[in-house]
């Protein structure tokens, strides 16, 4: 059986995101959208009619952002996420975000093919904020191999 690795991270916004604080964030989402979508070991991306997932709903709270992919492996996931615009994007973060406490990124392995929901998601971080890094999920800092779907 091939195993992908599904990743979740959510945001509270500080500001709305039509908001001016927001603008740099907003613009760049179509460009860090469409890199990552070329990258290698890119599978997919959850995405409204927007092209992007800011309006899906996450944990019943407007303020929260999602974005919910699939990967190749880890490799591939962390390859983008620390190059380039992404990059860029990661170290402002702070300005558009507000910092919290409990773990807002999880990831998990799926089967190859399986497109996790946004409930699926919510309860993995849920799962890790209550037992920490499982095979259920984990996180960068504490990963298990594919196959343990957990």
């Amino acid at each position: 059986m091939d195993f992908q690795l599904a990743q979740v991270n959510i945001a509270r916004l500080r500001f709305p995101l039509d908001s001016p604080e927001l603008k740099d964030f907003v613009d760049a989402l179509d460009p860090v959208n469409a890199t990552a979508d070329a990258t290698d070991g890119f599978v997919w991306r959850l995405q409204s009619e927007g092209g992007d997932a800011t309006d899906v709903p996450v944990f019943g709270d407007e303020w929260l952002i999602i974005n919910l992919s699939v990967w190749r492996d880890i490799d591939a996931l962390t390859a983008f996420m620390y190059r380039g615009r992404h990059r860029e994007l990661l170290s402002r973060r702070h300005e558009w975000f507000e910092r919290v406490k409990e773990a807002m990124t999880a990831l998990w392995w799926v089967e190859a093919g399986h497109r996790p929901t946004v409930e699926e998601a919510e309860k993995r971080l849920l799962h890790l904020r209550e037992q920490g890094p499982t095979p259920h999920a984990f996180t960068l800092r504490r990963t298990f191999p594919p196959g343990d779907l957990g």
